[in-house]
């Protein structure tokens, strides 16, 4: 089944050469894609819960905006709407950016501002799951509002969040696939490649499919270690209790 995968291609390389060609993209965008939604999805989450009425409505429009537009939409916006939108230098500089770097940064932009939109709303979720008394023994400390949010609540937070951020960090890895529309050749659009120059459909994709799957589990194991090393003390679900043995002394306990 796997064998077209070491049959040469038109350019002489393997085709498994082209899946691993794919893999570098995909990883390159998730990664990057990941960092820069972490990052803007952290202060977005904790806008969302400012008191103050202009930050916490910015904070709630970009959710509202880049969460619900399906990312497939996003994608084209940046790729092929923005570039019309800037000054015509800037835009004709960006539209003549040599491949496959003009497809690889608005696809950059569109997965981290989309992933972003949606790990700002379980920052907010984290923070508002935090006991009031945290704020408020800050404040009798003689912390500043901000000062508590960097050092009290967003790291308590982000601890808590960790099992939720996991779907999102495999995620961002099948959201990459949507790039092949804009003309990246990602992992999937190598897999069609494949599949169109040698009609081998089922191999090329069942190997782009096992890679997809190694990539989640991988990223599972990762968040669950990150998850275990640096949870709450106390907010981990009880154990069993050990049965410990009964000692009888003349029958009687």
């Amino acid at each position: 089944m796997f064998d077209v995968l070491f049959q040469p291609a038109i350019d002489g390389q393997l085709y498994i050469q082209w899946l691993l060609s794919g893999l570098m993209w995909t990883l390159l965008l998730a990664v990057g894609g990941w960092w820069i939604a972490f990052a803007i999805g952290v202060l977005v989450g904790v806008g969302r819960t400012s008191r103050n009425r202009a930050v916490a409505l910015a904070a709630r429009l970009y959710v509202e905006v880049f969460r619900n537009i399906p990312v497939l939409v996003q994608m084209f916006l940046w790729y092929f709407v923005l570039p019309e939108l800037l000054p015509t230098g800037l835009g004709d500089w960006i539209k003549q950016m040599p491949p496959p770097w003009g497809a690889f940064f608005p696809a950059l932009a569109c997965l981290g501002l989309y992933t972003a939109a949606r790990i700002a709303e379980q920052v907010r979720a984290g923070i508002e799951a935090l006991p009031a008394g945290q704020d408020e023994a800050a404040a009798a400390l003689g912390l500043s509002p901000w000062a508590a949010r960097r050092h009290i609540i967003v790291p308590q937070a982000l601890r808590l969040i960790v099992p939720s951020l996991t779907s999102e960090v495999m995620g961002i890895y099948k959201n990459t696939s949507v790039a092949l529309t804009i003309g990246l050749l990602e992992l999937t659009a190598q897999a069609r490649q494949i599949s169109e120059a040698t009609f081998q459909t089922f191999g090329a994709f069942a190997a782009a499919t096992i890679i997809y799957l190694l990539l989640a589990l991988v990223a599972y194991r990762l968040m669950l270690w990150i998850d275990r090393r640096f949870q709450i003390p106390g907010s981990a679900p009880a154990r069993k209790a050990r049965r410990l043995p009964i000692l009888r002394r003349g029958g009687a306990l």
